[in-house]
Formats: C-alpha cells, structure tokens, sequence
C-alpha cells in the first residue's frame, strides 16, 4: 500500500467531515469549524492513499518549548498498518527541538501513545471544559 504523508493545513470541509465521522469523533459534525482550525492550529501532517485523506495529526505549538498533539486519526479501514505511528514520528521529528510534546490520550490508546514514546505523568489530571461529546 503506498501512503502519501503531506504537510499542509488546507482540506475540504467534506475530507474532514469524513475522516473525523469515520471515527465517530463528534467535531466531524462541525467540518466548516474544522476547515478553520487546521488552517489555524500550529503543525499538520496528514495520510492519503489514492488522493483519499485517510489519516492526520495536528498540533499547537508556542514556538519553543511546549507542543500539544490534539488530533490523530486514522480512518478505520487503515488502522493497525502504521499508519498512526508514521504520523506521531514525523510530528516527533518536527519537534524534536523542543523541551515537552503533550497529548490526553483516552484509556484505551494509551497503550498506543505508549508504543510511540509517551508516558503517563505522575500526579497529573487532564482538564478540559468541553461542548463535544466524544
């Protein structure tokens, strides 16, 4: 299979609509607010096969020290081919001058993110205030 990894922050609101929905990541429902925010959030990186978008990471960074890893995803049909881990390496090397590259992963991923380099801080909770549902 030949993956075509990309740097760029421009997609249609239907190729994240799709990707997000393939998921059942709730801000697929919001795919013009997604067109926004990956043309406004600090790094992306994303995986297409045949031209179809099949896979992205992206980041918010401060210029220096600190980069946090919001999304990744990979459509399903993709998963368990490195696909994920390709994304979270190229997003590593991208800040690989950086002092810390944070992530809340949910339950059942950290084994992934762990298999990539990350671990689990000690004495820390993730907190957010959110309108999404998943």
């Amino acid at each position: 299979m030949n993956i075509e990894y990309k740097d760029i922050q421009n997609f249609t609101a239907s190729e994240l609509e799709y990707l997000f929905l393939s998921v059942e990541w709730s801000s697929g429902h919001y795919p013009d607010k997604l067109v926004t925010a990956m043309k406004n959030t600090g790094s992306v990186f994303s995986a297409w096969h045949n031209g179809k978008l099949i896979g992205l990471i992206s980041s918010m960074d401060d210029g220096s020290m600190n980069a946090y890893v919001h999304y990744l995803l990979v459509e399903p049909a993709y998963q368990g081919k490195g696909i994920g881990k390709q994304l979270v390496e190229i997003m590593k090397k991208h800040y690989a001058s950086y002092l810390r590259i944070i992530l809340i992963a949910y339950e059942k991923e950290t084994g992934f993110y762990k298999s990539c380099g990350f671990g689990v801080g000690e004495d820390k909770t993730p907190m957010y205030i959110t309108s999404l549902w998943t």
